[in-house]
């Protein structure tokens, strides 16, 4: 026992969880998910390897895997909204080619700058997106390719990415009347 009466063992028992996981989600929730999530790579995926093949451009992230999971399956969360989404990738785009041009040859510490700067730049900003975190890693550890993007990254393919995914979310999860995307632009 500690001098303030909580046991050393206190700090494990908070990793118990407090409450149940949520309910499955229904068949349409699951269908229109799974529409979102296609259509949006598959389009981006369409521009990359299709109207972008043979320029030194591209527009397929793997970061954009997640935001379809957020945009397309979770689209009530916080996390999934345009500002989030947008903003969110944008600024660790920036701290991530940051991070990469300041240490070129520190590879670990280039990362954990940028994977760390991301989160805490997101938070400062209002603009949380989980795969953000995975932007800026990309950035630093990604192909010459992506390193000889610089800032451009940020943009293409980036901020176009992201916007193309957010016109299909926009496009689909307002087909059925049971959803409605977004909750909030600002």
């Amino acid at each position: 026992m500690k001098k303030d009466g909580r046991s050393k063992y206190s700090y494990f028992s908070k990793m118990k969880g407090t409450t149940k996981s949520p309910p499955r989600v229904n068949l349409s929730e699951i269908a229109w998910s799974w529409v979102g999530g296609f259509l949006g790579i598959i389009t981006v995926s369409y521009i990359n390897y299709n109207i972008l093949e043979g320029t030194d451009l591209i527009l397929m992230i793997g970061s954009f895997g997640a935001s379809a999971v957020l945009i397309y399956g979770a689209i009530k969360s916080p996390l999934a909204q345009p500002r989030n989404l947008i903003g969110g990738h944008v600024i660790s785009a920036i701290i991530g080619v940051t991070c990469y041009q300041i240490f070129p040859d520190q590879v670990a510490l280039a990362s954990s700058l940028a994977v760390a700067t991301a989160i805490a730049m997101m938070h400062a900003t209002k603009t949380l997106h989980p795969p953000g975190g995975a932007t800026s890693l990309i950035a630093v550890i990604g192909s010459t390719k992506i390193h000889s993007l610089g800032y451009l990254y940020a943009l293409m393919p980036v901020g176009l990415g992201a916007l193309v995914m957010l016109i299909v979310a926009l496009l689909v999860n307002n087909i059925p009347k049971s959803r409605r995307y977004p909750e909030y632009w600002l």
